[in-house]
């Protein structure tokens, strides 16, 4: 594992139902960017010193810029469609 300060710690969740764990890496605490990481959870803005299982993966910044830019596209899409479908009275 791999990370530089700026990409996100995606923690998968360990119960069915349980949603991943998200947070940004805001630092790197050993030498070529290998576990653990002081990462900041964007459910809460808890910063803990993380040492990530088999269970997390790390998602670049730039993944991550992507990944949120389809998705903001993909939602103006559909509130574009739900206001063009006219409205049943």
């Amino acid at each position: 594992m791999h990370a530089e300060p700026g990409d996100w710690l995606v923690m998968k969740g360990t119960i069915v139902g349980a949603p991943d764990e998200i947070g940004q890496i805001v630092e790197v605490r050993s030498a070529g960017g290998g576990p653990p990481y002081f990462v900041r959870w964007l459910r809460n803005d808890h910063e803990a010193l993380v040492f990530p299982g088999p269970d997390a993966h790390v998602v670049t910044a730039a993944e991550k810029l992507k990944a949120d830019s389809c998705e903001r596209r993909r939602i103006v899409e559909v509130q574009q469609a739900i206001a063009r479908k006219p409205h049943a009275s």
